[in-house]
């Protein structure tokens, strides 16, 4: 039984071979979860959601969040986004404080952010699945093998900006190669650690002028 249903546009680019044996072990563990009866979120649908809307060949900005919301419905797919309908968590109403004081951008009544992955924003977190209640129970689970696969072959297509925000993000520094992207990096936007850095870093500015430099499109932060 396949639960799992991984974008085509990335499996060339990351290595057919590489997926296959990848999603073949990472189903197995998510059935066997499942079949103890344990809620795991985002729903089976949402787990490759940041890869369906944006693909290999269109990323600009990868913003890397650790693993999904343990809530019931706040996981949605999408570093850092909620549902529409739901409260918006404490560090994503730091990120809107953020873009405020940075290009003064009114703060947003809701915290989907789909709009920027439309936008070619790659809203991945490290470990995309979590189980109710319980944060970061999925990080030894082997999620880390793909997303470091990720994060190395954008790193080698190059013209990347990667956005690393906190600990758990900057340990995947060494996976980038430095010459032909570029990385911003800072406190993460937890209450515990956003006046570490995060508040007044103005990254959202700085992805838009480096992209501007480049010729590219810049990034409409404010969300519909």
């Amino acid at each position: 039984m396949s639960i799992l249903s991984f974008p085509d546009a990335w499996l060339e680019p990351l290595g057919k071979g590489f997926c296959r044996k990848f999603l073949s072990n990472i189903e197995s563990k998510l059935i066997q979860k499942q079949d103890e009866k344990v809620t795991i979120f985002p729903p089976n649908n949402f787990i490759f959601r940041a890869l369906d809307l944006v693909s290999y060949d269109d990323v600009k900005v990868l913003i890397l969040g650790q693993d999904p919301y343990h809530n019931f419905g706040q996981a949605n797919g999408l570093s850092f986004s909620v549902n529409k309908e739901l409260s918006i968590p404490p560090s994503l109403k730091n990120i809107f404080l953020e873009l405020k004081n940075d290009l003064n951008i009114p703060i947003s009544s809701h915290g989907d952010l789909t709009y920027w992955a439309q936008q070619k924003v790659l809203l991945l977190n490290s470990i995309l699945t979590v189980e109710l209640g319980k944060p970061n129970s999925h990080s030894k689970l082997g999620w880390d093998k793909l997303t470091d696969k990720i994060i190395n072959q954008l790193s080698k297509r190059g013209n990347m900006i990667f956005v690393l925000w906190g600990k758990s993000a900057q340990k995947k520094y060494s996976l980038i190669d430095q010459k032909n992207n570029k990385i911003l990096e800072t406190s993460h936007p937890s209450p515990l650690s956003a006046h570490k850095g995060f508040i007044g870093c103005k990254h959202f500015s700085k992805i838009n002028n480096i992209l501007k430099r480049e010729g590219a499109s810049e990034i409409d932060w404010q969300l519909k």
